[in-house]
């Protein structure tokens, strides 16, 4: 997504302090910017989501036994890349919530009901990045607006790059894969159902996963 690890590969340089103390932020920078993986430098430009080769997706704790896992299949994406500077990368993706799936009718038709995502009254949710930062070679952390049932918040996307490559159609990728963990409750999704031994039936946290196959755009 400008974009999205589960991996902390900073250089002994960039971690270890010096007598004086930490690393000035932009000697901290310029380190990082040192180790840029040079095949992410000819990735600048304009990029979108291959929805049938990429899964945006959640998995949560159910009745606190065993996970349920769900993907949403119908969704926009606008990602930019600057490989010279991380930083500037941005990413935007717009989620129609009704396509939600997670391979039970009854339960995707509960999440589209008013007791989560209410997909009439609130039809899409939307990731708007904020800011990019490098952590080590192929990896990045991005801070952006997520916006459900019109509640936005911040949140932190850890993002591992996973490589490039031209495919036999012609088309140029690349790879993403990114993770991050919310409370449900902070954007309104407060439905539960408590256990007789204690617990709920529904975790609050939600696992968000990103596999990205990204197309560069035309």
């Amino acid at each position: 997504m400008g974009i999205f690890s589960r991996r902390q590969t900073a250089t002994a340089t960039a971690e270890q302090p010096s007598a004086a103390g930490p690393a000035p932020f932009a000697a901290r920078s310029a380190t990082a910017a040192a180790t840029l993986d040079p095949a992410l430098r000819a990735l600048t430009g304009r990029w979108t989501i291959d929805r049938p080769h990429s899964r945006i997706g959640f998995s949560v704790r159910h009745a606190m036994v065993t996970t349920v896992r769900g993907a949403f299949t119908d969704y926009d994406s606008t990602l930019h890349f600057d490989g010279d500077r991380p930083c500037e990368s941005r990413a935007d993706l717009v989620i129609r919530v009704a396509s939600v799936d997670t391979g039970v009718e009854q339960r995707d038709a509960h999440l589209v009901g008013k007791d989560f995502f209410d997909a009439r009254r609130h039809p899409e949710m939307t990731f708007r990045s904020t800011s990019t930062a490098q952590e080590s070679a192929g990896s990045f952390r991005m801070t952006g607006d997520l916006t459900i049932r019109d509640t936005t918040r911040p949140v932190e996307l850890q993002l591992d790059y996973l490589g490039s490559v031209v495919d036999p159609f012609g088309y140029e990728r690349a790879g993403f894969d990114g993770t991050t963990t919310i409370d449900r409750r902070d954007w309104g999704l407060v439905y539960n159902q408590r256990l007789e031994a204690g617990g709920s039936m529904v975790s609050e946290k939600v696992r968000l996963q990103f596999d990205i196959s990204a197309i560069r755009a035309s």
